[in-house]
C-alpha cells in the first residue's frame, strides 16, 4: 500500500479513507476510500507513512493547504477510534474531516459528496458518528446493491473483490481523488454543488 510519513506540520484539514487492514482486502469494495487516499498520496507525492492515531497517517500539501491523510488500521466498525484521536491530537474540528467510504445505495461510478446525516448502515461510519456526531463530510463512492439487503449477504459483497474491470474501476478511484481534491480546493457547498 503507497502511502506516506507522518510529519510533525500543522494542518487545516484532514482527509480519511475507509477499509480493512491486511493484504486480503486490498481491493475489495470495503476498501474503496483507502484506495482513494493512496491516490492522493502518489498524486501529491506523499511520502512513505509512519503509525499513528490507529492508523497510517502523514501530512502534505494539496491545493496549496496543508493536508493530513489518514487510514485507519483498525477494522471497519473501530474506524471511529482513530478518527477521532487523530482529529483530537491534530486540534481539528469535524467540519474538517471528510471521511470517503464505499455506499451500496450508489450505483457503480456514482459519487456523492454529503455534509452530516446518518450512517446508512455503513459500520465505519457508526463507528465515527459514536465518537464525534455526524456533523463532518463524506465522500461517498458507488459500488452498487447485492442481490439481497440481508447483513450476511452484504458483508459478503462489500468485502469481496470488485466485479467491474480494472479499468473502470482505476476510473472511479481517480474520480473519487478529483472530488477530495475539490473539497479541499473549494470547500464542501461548492465541491457539493459540483458534483
Amino acid at each position: 500500500m503507497a502511502l506516506f510519513r507522518r510529519q510533525s506540520v500543522r494542518v487545516e484539514l484532514l482527509i480519511a479513507g475507509l477499509g480493512n487492514p491486511g493484504s486480503e482486502y486490498a481491493f475489495t469494495r470495503h476498501n474503496a476510500g483507502q484506495m482513494v487516499v493512496d491516490e492522493l498520496a502518489r498524486r501529491h507525492g506523499f511520502a512513505r507513512a509512519k503509525r499513528g492515531f490507529d492508523g497510517r497517517y502523514g501530512a502534505g500539501v494539496i491545493a496549496g493547504r496543508q493536508v493530513g491523510m489518514l487510514v485507519p488500521t483498525t477494522y471497519m466498525n473501530l474506524s471511529g477510534k482513530s478518527v477521532a484521536g487523530a482529529l483530537r491530537s491534530l486540534g481539528l474540528a469535524p467540519a474538517q474531516l471528510l471521511v470517503m467510504h464505499d455506499h451500496i445505495d450508489l450505483p457503480f461510478g456514482r459519487l456523492r459528496l454529503a455534509e452530516g446525516g446518518g450512517s446508512g448502515g455503513h459500520n465505519g461510519l457508526k463507528s465515527i458518528n459514536g465518537l464525534i456526531g455526524p456533523e463532518y463530510c463524506r465522500l461517498r463512492i458507488g459500488v452498487s446493491r447485492p442481490p439481497s439487503t440481508a447483513p450476511d449477504v452484504v458483508a459478503d459483497y462489500v468485502l469481496d473483490h470488485f466485479a467491474e474491470p480494472k479499468a473502470e474501476v482505476e476510473a472511479l478511484i481517480e474520480r473519487a481523488a478529483d472530488a477530495a481534491e475539490l473539497w479541499v480546493r473549494e470547500g464542501a457547498a461548492a465541491a457539493q454543488h459540483q458534483l
